[in-house]
């Protein structure tokens, strides 16, 4: 009876309707001041809205792809054309006021949460879905750039219009196919604390042999590459900000590629296309082209083919390595959106410390409240400039193979590379050869094999080893600090749009903007928006039901009549 009991009070804690998300104060670790609730169906509490992440996303995508035509748009106002240079920057200030406002209406239609709102969120996105794709269409080419750029850098402005033209009709329609009571009494996001609370409360400790098992190494191949991929993960979900970041990363990234792209590619075409043999002459006299004798120029034609496969490759080289970036920083983008789970999952359970390599008390501050606001916008920039990175050291570590390695092999010239190495192959040689004596002698000289552990064995001989190796080791000593310096380049570059981990060492991580307001983005978002925190509050808070007065007991009927007569 009392498991029956317990199991009847679990379920009906957990098929309780919920009450908002703003009526709660949150006080799941420290608190210093109190908030008066706030109504669920204000315009302002956008950013509440677990409901409608995409809608929100979509907004904020808009919001940003506009501010990217901006940046490179002579009247960045649509009101004001033929602006004076003076004054261009002025009114490129007021427009990054002007688009927020502008936009707004899209986003507050969804909080306000009723039938006319809803409406009129559909005839706005409409109109600008509309207003859009017909300006394209009807004027698709623009001298700016590239004659399609403007047309291409559009494209995800349009595509997150139509989202949002498809989704205020489906909350509409949503409105009347529900019953009214039911709607206004529904909680955005109730059901996910509720998802939540019963995948915490439903789990149970595996039972099983706590001995680790040796994994194959495709087997730990497999992980790592499952550790880049974000899959869905039942009674979880990543909040609204974090969703506003990653989809903003990603048009970063696309806005930044299209740039890149359109900047350089019809440039090096247009010089490919008008190459002249004058210019093929001066090339050949400088050296930077093969000729068979330069010192008298002749038809020049097979000297012109190979300058036009130089700049055929340089086009080559740079879109490889465009795509390389993207690939790479959408990998991370990924990577970070599995890490942002796992981090929030531990300061869930309270496990401070395996997120932080020190303990942190999870309330808010002022810094945190600053670093929570500018979290999203941080992570948009990292993107940009990661990807930015990234092409300048890819794109040259491109350039200089397909130079020094691949063109002089098609071609069976020489280059200083190769004359390099080949009158500097004793050096090499020497190199490598006293790296593996040192290993063999390190392995069969100097180290004793026992049952359980190793001792070391021979040490007068380990001493003259290593004094007499000592002028070799400093030679390898520079060999190892360039490659050093390379992977460390190459590290912090691709991970430089990653906020979740430090480019620092710990003692100075707190030296990284990126790190340091992810860290106090986790402060807020845990301290305020715990799911089973809100969860069990709301059960908390909710106004009681009536009950129905029980049937009386036939054992009661008697009892009472025969305290009546008494």
């Amino acid at each position: 009876m009392a498991a029956n009991g317990s199991g009847g009070m679990h379920d009906a804690l957990l098929d309780s309707s919920l009450l908002s998300d703003d009526d709660l104060v949150s006080n799941w670790y420290i608190y210093e001041t109190m908030e008066p609730a706030v109504p669920q169906d204000d315009p302002a509490n956008f950013l509440e809205e677990e409901g409608n992440q995409g809608l929100v996303a979509a907004v904020f995508g808009i919001l940003f792809s506009s501010l990217c035509v901006l940046v490179l748009d002579r009247d960045p106002l649509p009101l004001i054309s033929h602006s004076s240079q003076s004054n261009r920057e002025y009114w490129k200030i007021m427009a990054l006021l002007y688009y927020p406002a502008f936009y707004y209406p899209l986003i507050a239609c969804a909080t306000v949460r009723h039938r006319l709102s809803y409406l009129v969120g559909c005839l706005l996105s409409w109109c600008h879905c509309v207003v859009h794709i017909w300006q394209k269409v009807d004027c698709p080419q623009s001298p700016k750039i590239y004659r399609y750029y403007s047309t291409l850098s559009y494209i995800p402005i349009i595509l997150c219009l139509v989202l949002l033209s498809l989704w205020y009709p489906a909350l509409l329609i949503r409105s009347f196919t529900v019953q009214e009571e039911a709607l206004d009494k529904e909680v955005t996001g109730t059901g996910y604390y509720k998802k939540y609370l019963k995948a915490v409360l439903s789990k149970r400790p595996r039972k099983g042999s706590s001995t680790k098992i040796e994994e194959s190494l495709l087997s730990r191949i497999q992980t790592y590459l499952c550790s880049y991929i974000y899959t869905p993960e039942e009674g979880f979900r990543i909040p609204l900000k974090l969703v506003v970041s990653i989809t903003m990363a990603v048009i970063a990234v696309y806005q930044v590629a299209l740039l890149l792209l359109v900047s350089f590619v019809p440039t090096i075409q247009i010089v490919r296309a008008g190459m002249t043999k004058d210019v093929v002459v001066l090339l050949v006299q400088f050296g930077l082209v093969p000729s068979d004798n330069p010192a008298v120029p002749g038809d020049m034609e097979k000297e012109l083919n190979i300058v036009k496969h130089y700049l055929w490759s340089l086009e080559v080289c740079y879109i490889c390595s465009l795509v390389l970036c993207c690939l790479l920083t959408c990998a991370m983008l990924l990577r970070t959106l599995v890490m942002h789970r796992n981090n929030l999952k531990a300061l869930y359970q309270g496990a401070v410390l395996d997120v932080f390599y020190k303990a942190h008390i999870l309330r808010p501050s002022r810094q945190a409240v600053v670093c929570w606001m500018s979290f999203a916008g941080f992570q948009t920039a990292f993107a940009c400039l990661g990807l930015l990175i990234q092409q300048v050291i890819f794109f040259c570590c491109s350039v200089a193979f397909a130079f020094l390695v691949v063109i002089p092999l098609q071609y069976g010239t020489s280059t200083p590379l190769f004359t390099i190495i080949q009158n500097m192959w004793p050096f090499w040689l020497t190199l490598v050869v006293a790296v593996i004596v040192q290993h063999l002698a390190a392995h069969y000289q100097f180290l004793e094999q026992h049952p359980l552990r190793k001792e070391l064995t021979n040490r007068r001989a380990l001493y003259i080893v290593t004094y007499l190796l000592f002028p070799i080791n400093v030679l390898v000593g520079v060999l190892a600090g360039v490659w050093r310096m390379v992977i460390s380049g190459l590290y912090n570059a691709i991970h430089f749009c990653q906020l979740d981990i430090s480019l620092l060492n710990r003692g100075v991580e707190a030296f990284d903007p990126g790190y340091h307001t992810y860290c106090h983005y986790l402060k807020i978002e845990v301290s305020q928006s715990h799911p089973v925190m809100k969860a069990f509050c709301l059960l908390l808070l909710q106004p009681a039901r009536p009950e129905r007065p029980a049937a009386p007991q036939p054992s009661n009927v008697e009892e009472d009549l025969s305290f009546s007569f008494r």
